[in-house]
C-alpha cells in the first residue's frame, strides 16, 4: 500500500513526467533546491519556532529574535548550488523578502497567544472505509479557537501568486487536512481553513461542509487509481519547468528557459468540491 500525499498527488496532476522521475524511478536530481523553496523553508521554520516558543517556554520572541533565527537558519542551510531562475534577483533579495514576511507577521499577530495546539502537525487520512487509500501531510499549524469552539488550520504561502477566493474554495489540500481533524476531534466539530499569502500580508479564510468533504474522499480515491493504472507518463511543457528538478533529462526540455509564448496552462483533474519540504511546485 502506497501512503499519497497532496504533493505526490498534484506532482502527477501537473506532470505525469516528473511523477514518474520523483516517485517510480526515484531519481535523485542534481539541483539541490530552487531559491523560492529555501526562503519557504526557512520562513516556516521560523514561524515553526516563534510559535513553539510562546506555546512550550511562555515566552513570546521579541521581532529582533526572530529576525536572528530567521538569518542564522537561511546561512545555516543555503548552498551555492540552489537555483535562481529569475536571474534579475539575487540570494540578498529573496533573503530581504523573507525578513519583510516575518516583519509584517509579526506586527499583525504578535503576541501569537491563539490557542495553537500544535505546528508541523503530522496527519494520516483513511480515504476508504477498508483503509487501502491513505493521504498523509503535515499541517503548518492547528489551532484551537477558544473564543469560537473552532478549529483553524493555518497553510503559510511564501510565493508572489495570490488566488482568487473562488480557486481557495477549490483547493484540495487543507480540504483533505480537516478532515483528519474531523477524524480526531469530532465530525460535528467546525474546522476553518487559513491561508496566510505572506508576499500580500493578507489571508484568506474557507471552509467546507460534511458532505463536501465526503465527496472529497472519492474524488481523491479517483485519483489515486487513475495514477496507478497509468502506464505512459508523457511531461506536460509548462511555466513550471524553469524550477524543474529533472529538467535536465526531460526529454522536452533542451536546457533552456521556454519562451513565454510556448507556456501551456497546467490542467488538473477536476475535483469536486517540510513530504513536507517546500518547491516551487507547491
Amino acid at each position: 500500500m502506497t501512503i499519497y500525499s497532496h504533493s505526490r498527488l498534484s506532482t502527477f496532476e501537473q506532470c505525469p513526467l516528473r511523477f514518474k522521475y520523483k516517485y517510480i524511478d526515484k531519481i535523485i536530481p542534481e539541483i539541490e533546491k530552487s531559491i523560492e523553496a529555501h526562503l519557504g523553508n526557512i520562513v516556516h521554520d521560523t514561524l515553526e519556532w516563534v510559535y513553539n516558543s510562546v506555546k512550550n517556554e511562555k515566552k513570546t520572541p521579541t521581532l529582533d529574535e526572530i529576525i536572528t533565527y530567521y538569518s542564522i537558519k537561511w546561512q545555516d542551510e543555503f548552498s551555492e548550488e540552489i537555483l535562481i531562475v529569475k536571474k534579475q534577483l539575487s540570494e540578498k533579495d529573496y533573503f530581504n523578502k523573507g525578513v519583510e514576511f516575518l516583519i509584517n507577521y509579526y506586527t499583525k499577530h504578535q503576541p501569537f497567544q491563539d490557542g495553537t495546539i500544535e505546528c508541523e502537525k503530522k496527519i494520516l487520512i483513511k480515504l476508504n472505509e477498508t483503509g487501502e487509500y491513505k493521504l498523509q501531510g503535515f499541517i503548518d499549524r492547528l489551532v484551537h479557537n477558544l473564543k469560537t469552539g473552532e478549529y483553524e488550520v493555518h497553510d503559510y504561502k511564501t510565493a508572489s501568486y495570490l488566488p482568487t477566493k473562488e480557486k481557495i474554495d477549490k483547493d484540495r489540500q487543507l480540504a483533505l487536512y480537516s478532515i483528519a481533524i474531523k477524524e480526531l476531534f469530532g465530525q460535528d466539530k467546525e474546522v476553518i481553513l487559513i491561508w496566510h499569502y505572506l508576499a500580500h500580508n493578507t489571508k484568506i479564510i474557507s471552509k467546507r461542509t460534511n458532505e463536501q468533504l465526503t465527496q472529497l474522499k472519492k474524488d481523491t480515491v479517483e485519483l489515486i487509481k487513475k495514477i496507478e493504472l497509468t502506464t505512459e507518463f508523457p511531461a506536460n511543457k509548462s511555466i513550471l519547468c524553469n524550477w524543474c528538478e529533472y529538467k535536465n533529462i526531460c526529454p522536452m526540455f533542451n536546457k533552456q528557459e521556454i519562451p513565454k509564448e510556448n507556456f501551456t496552462e497546467i490542467k488538473k483533474e477536476p475535483i469536486n468540491t517540510k513530504e513536507k519540504k517546500l518547491d516551487i511546485w507547491d
